[in-house]
């Protein structure tokens, strides 16, 4: 799965809270939004007055990736279930990372142990959330 696949089937699965994601889909998604988010900052510190003090300009693109980050928020909280479905646990997990992730010092361990949780593969074969994604069989996402 490239990129533009990954993002295609993220925003076609905006709200779809059931079924499994590949690493891939996660991952890909991940980068382009790091990758906006790099962009934007860079734009805000050139353009912008900076990032201590904006300009209108900068202010304007404050908003619109303000804007962008609320829009991809739900999204990006199903792909995480998702992603959890694959492995073969409850997508409640996530609840439990990002309420561990508010607290200060254990909050960076559980993002880096997410992290290296959701770069693991899935389970082979269906589990109790679905046909394995990998396999090739239509899972419905394009129907």
């Amino acid at each position: 799965m490239g990129m533009m696949e990954a993002i295609q089937l993220f925003f076609s699965r905006y709200t779809d809270f059931q079924g499994r994601s590949r690493r891939s889909e996660y991952w890909w998604v991940f980068l382009a939004n790091f990758i906006i988010g790099m962009i934007v900052t860079l734009l805000l510190t050139v353009i912008g007055g900076g990032l201590g003090s904006l300009n209108v300009l900068g202010m304007l693109l404050g908003g619109i990736m303000t804007l962008y980050f609320l829009a991809i928020l739900v999204p990006s909280i199903a792909l995480s279930v998702r992603r959890f479905h694959d492995l073969g646990q409850s997508g409640w997990l996530f609840l439990v990372f990002m309420v561990v992730a508010m607290i200060p010092l254990l909050g960076f361990l559980a993002v880096i142990a997410l992290y290296i949780w959701f770069a693991m593969p899935g389970t082979t074969g269906p589990n109790k959330y679905g046909p394995d994604p990998k396999s090739g069989h239509d899972v419905g996402v394009f129907n």
